[in-house]
């Protein structure tokens, strides 16, 4: 099943208090009532079974039970009760949805307008100390590039890019069809289908170069999906390269710094490294930038590769290897 982390942390958060109160529900209708198939149902129910609250005591977990073809729920009752919020827990929420409805490209800024009057209206006098409160979320990108791509996403227009490509030094010029606009770890980035890539791509408004709306129809194909980003933007996938390190150990902060598939410690304190890439020439980058205090063990090709860019750039100070 195909999901992000939101999406069901949300299914789950309501499916407790329903199989609470719909013991004994048979598999299949409480899977219905989610519109899920009961393989997923199940798998929600083994995650529910190891959550609870803090101390993860036997006692603190939930019981779930659905042996028979039946759930029961148990030792739930917290998550079950209504949500009462405190007057800073209202203030805290008015204040963050103030500042996500000016997010750029949100997608549906009726829903948040609906939930923050909401809620305003019930925190009644207390709301008013949020309009004390401000949220800037800081630009590092130009203020045009973020207006264009908003403009194209409003209207389902194409955007034209002039995109910096670092690793290669090179600009790109790339058909964009804007999928939506995000604000992840100190940046700001569109994600669209890309007409180069005929695939869907993450682009850094930073380095966008140039940027033009054009008067044509700009969306998506139906195969395109967006990212889940649940795990983080720089996620590996299953069919990148696989690649061994040798890190030495000052320099260990490359796997607290990308993610890695695991790490094996070495007599001499330095470390193994195992991680995927879809990009080898930012890896051959990174080696090169540590200066010997990595080396590539496998592939070899890449290694090779490695060894070829190292000698060019001695070569080109007149330095021997």
């Amino acid at each position: 099943m195909n999901e992000s982390a939101t999406d069901r942390l949300s299914r789950l958060l309501a499916m407790v208090p329903w199989l609470l109160a719909h013991q004994g529900v048979p598999l299949e209708e409480a899977a219905a009532e989610f519109g899920i198939d009961q393989a997923q149902l199940v798998k929600d129910l083994e995650l529910l079974f190891v959550c609870g609250l803090p101390g993860h005591l036997p006692d603190d977990l939930i019981e779930a039970d659905w042996e028979n073809g039946v759930v029961y729920l148990a030792n739930a009752d917290a998550i079950s009760r209504p949500l009462r919020l405190g007057v800073d827990e209202a203030l805290a929420l008015i204040v963050a949805l103030r500042a996500l409805a000016d997010v750029p490209g949100l997608g549906d800024r009726d829903a948040v307008s609906r939930a923050l009057a909401k809620l305003e209206a019930a925190a009644g006098a207390a709301a008013a100390g949020a309009a004390r409160v401000r949220v800037e979320l800081p630009q590092d990108s130009d203020a045009t590039v973020v207006r264009a791509c908003e403009d194209a996403l409003r209207h389902k227009r194409r955007l034209h890019l002039g995109y910096l490509v670092p690793h290669r030094d090179e600009t790109t010029e790339r058909d964009v069809d804007p999928m939506r606009l995000l604000h992840v770890e100190g940046h700001w980035y569109l994600e669209g289908w890309c007409h180069r890539a005929e695939a869907v791509r993450m682009f850094r408004l930073d380095r966008v170069v140039g940027v033009r709306v054009l008067d044509v129809e700009g969306s998506p194909p139906a195969t395109a999906r967006s990212r889940d980003l649940s795990a983080g933007l720089f996620a590996p996938g299953p069919n990148d390269t696989l690649v061994t390190l040798r890190v030495a150990a000052h320099a260990r902060w490359v796997v607290d710094y990308y993610p890695v598939e695991s790490v094996q410690e070495r007599d001499d304190g330095s470390l193994l490294v195992r991680l995927r890439t879809a990009d080898t020439a930012w890896l051959r980058q990174l080696v090169l930038r540590l200066g010997g205090a990595a080396r590539v063990v496998d592939p070899c090709e890449l290694a090779d590769d490695v060894a070829a860019a190292a000698r060019a750039a001695l070569a080109a100070y007149d330095i021997a290897p």
